[in-house]
């Protein structure tokens, strides 16, 4: 099964944070949430960084201001993921120029969505 960090990861379930960890565990993925204020979300460890995680997950998926997008890219490609979700309100010029320096596949959808998803029935 494939694998995500979901990076923004949320306790809260009415933010996308919690609603993708929610969606890609349900479809069997390994889910890696990625959250500076939680230790687990949904049941499932979380990490405070994506360079904690002991795997490498195929892809990462963005939920985090637009402020932070820049300084977590640099830890997204040293961890060696290279698609990377820009979810609605996380890309920006800036930030999609950075990731393709950095050499990352950036991918600009809702990352829920992707997997056939509706958000707003989570």
């Amino acid at each position: 099964m494939p694998s995500i960090a979901i990076i923004g990861a949320s306790y809260d379930r009415n933010k996308f944070g919690n609603k993708a960890v929610r969606a890609y565990n349900h479809r069997g993925w390994t889910v890696f949430p990625v959250s500076l204020k939680e230790s687990s979300i949904e049941h499932i460890p979380a990490y405070h960084s994506v360079l904690d995680i002991d795997s490498v997950p195929n892809y990462a998926s963005l939920y985090i201001p637009p402020a932070a997008v820049l300084d977590v890219l640099g830890q997204i490609a040293k961890k060696g993921i290279r698609l990377v979700y820009f979810n609605p309100g996380t890309e920006s010029p800036a930030a999609l120029e950075k990731a393709r320096d950095l050499g990352l596949e950036p991918i600009v959808a809702c990352s829920i969505r992707a997997i056939g998803v509706d958000p707003d029935t989570l």
